[in-house]
């Protein structure tokens, strides 16, 4: 069966390895992570190999020099033959009016680049009007327990939200989420869900057929689109509702679970600002997240507007104004760029960032957008994570136990920069830190 023409071979590409096609359980091998897809992105950009080159009968001698310990070529090799899987779930998919957008597409939310790097989903599948992926807006997030005047008062910010044209985003899920989201739907406002679960399910659910009817509603996931609750999806797409806005309000959080450990994260990242409605619930954790950095809201909604919240929008959002791109997002070259033999992570850092600055890593133009929306060639960088760098190197330079002192001449990194990122390697499990004496070595997944 082939492949939906609809895909460009980057997506599909991009889709065998990080994405599943059925539940969790059915699957033999594993799509890669988030973090996973980035070392291997990574290192397909440092080989100015793109995804769509994998795409061959015989992809095993592009991969030679590849060397990871929870990567193995042969995984990535099975990966790349489900395109019948593919073929089948994307037939599904598309019939229920789904649609695929990857890092290397211009519609892939720019926020999200801009803000988590290479930890940003590399597929996100969604239903609805795909340029309101870009229009950022106010992101409402509360518990599914709330209380009815906690949901009277967020119906009304939603509606508020409409009024001025500003976007809400939202995860969609039962209580303040649905309740702002159809707020604002309601008053012909725009609203963006991320779905933590049954994607494919509410593309045709009742709830959402205005909003996705008038393009005045997207819904995306990460996760597979048929995939039922989970609790570690739902935590995980937090930061997506947080990355995807310009400024955010908490309705009501309780002591512990997915909203309070959202904001403090958004507190924590200083991705967008917080702002917290005032409570009585002496169980709330509302008070806890001002003391953490958030800003108590008006309590007399004419007291304000929903505008006001984005005043310090600029404070907290690093280099809003640049676009960061995927790895595989380059413009493209007349001739290819005969790149200086890098030997040391330190060299590949700095190489790293010339790059940004002079846009000219080579690529095939097939995989990309001919021109920007104002007809001109598009410029773009891409988001460069050094931990990354330096991991995938400790693939190769720690496959057998190597001492502190031996990777500092190999890398040429400071001592407390190369120990920070050991001791973060060790607790991802990346590394194994042997004792007598002191040396490193690269955890082999079994």
């Amino acid at each position: 069966m082939s492949i939906p023409t609809k895909l460009s071979s980057t997506a599909q590409a991009t889709l065998l390895l990080t994405s599943y096609f059925s539940k969790a359980s059915s699957e033999k091998t594993k799509p890669l992570t988030n973090a996973e897809w980035g070392r291997f992105a990574l290192w397909l950009k440092e080989k100015s190999i793109t995804p769509a080159d994998l795409l061959v009968q015989e992809p095993a001698p592009l991969l030679q020099g590849w060397f990871d310990s929870r990567i193995s070529a042969d995984r990535i090799i099975e990966l790349l033959n489900r395109g019948h899987s593919l073929a089948l779930a994307m037939e599904k998919w598309q019939r229920a009016g789904l649609w695929v957008v990857t890092r290397s597409d211009p519609e892939y939310p720019r926020r999200l680049k801009q803000r988590l790097k290479t930890d940003s989903p590399p597929v996100l599948f969604g239903c609805g009007n795909k340029d309101l992926l870009n229009t950022g807006g106010l992101a409402v997030i509360g518990s599914r327990n709330a209380s009815d005047s906690d949901l009277a008062f967020t119906d009304e910010i939603g509606a508020k939200a409409a009024i001025e044209n500003i976007a809400i985003v939202s995860g969609g899920a039962r209580g303040v989420d649905e309740t702002a989201m159809l707020g604002a739907i309601r008053t012909g406002g725009a609203v963006i869900g991320v779905m933590a679960d049954s994607l494919l399910k509410a593309a045709t659910s009742s709830k959402w057929r205005k909003g996705l009817m008038d393009g005045h509603a997207v819904l995306v996931s990460p996760f597979y689109p048929e995939a039922g609750f989970s609790a570690g999806n739902a935590m995980a797409r937090n930061k997506y509702i947080y990355c995807l806005a310009d400024s955010s309000l908490v309705i009501h959080s309780g002591k512990k679970g997915g909203t309070l450990n959202g904001a403090e994260e958004n507190l924590k990242k200083a991705w967008v600002p917080l702002w917290v409605k005032t409570t009585n619930d002496k169980d709330a954790a509302n008070t806890d997240l001002v003391v953490k950095g958030g800003h108590w809201l008006p309590e007399d909604t004419s007291d304000f507007t929903i505008s006001d919240l984005f005043n310090t929008t600029k404070a907290h959002v690093e280099q809003a104004s640049i676009e960061q791109a995927d790895l595989f997002s380059m413009p493209v070259q007349n001739e290819l760029i005969e790149e200086p033999e890098v030997k040391t992570v330190k060299e590949k850092i700095q190489h790293s960032v010339d790059d940004i600055s002079d846009n000219e890593m080579p690529v095939k133009q097939d995989n990309l957008p001919k021109e920007s929306v104002d007809g001109s060639a598009a410029v773009i960088t891409f988001p460069v994570d050094f931990y990354e760098l330096f991991i995938s190197e400790l693939q190769r330079l720690a496959q057998k136990p190597v001492t502190m002192e031996e990777l500092m001449e190999q890398t040429q990194l400071h001592k407390s920069q190369l120990t920070d990122w050991l001791k973060r390697a060790e607790n991802e499990g990346i590394v194994k830190k042997l004792s007598r004496p002191v040396r490193f070595k690269v955890e082999t997944k079994n």
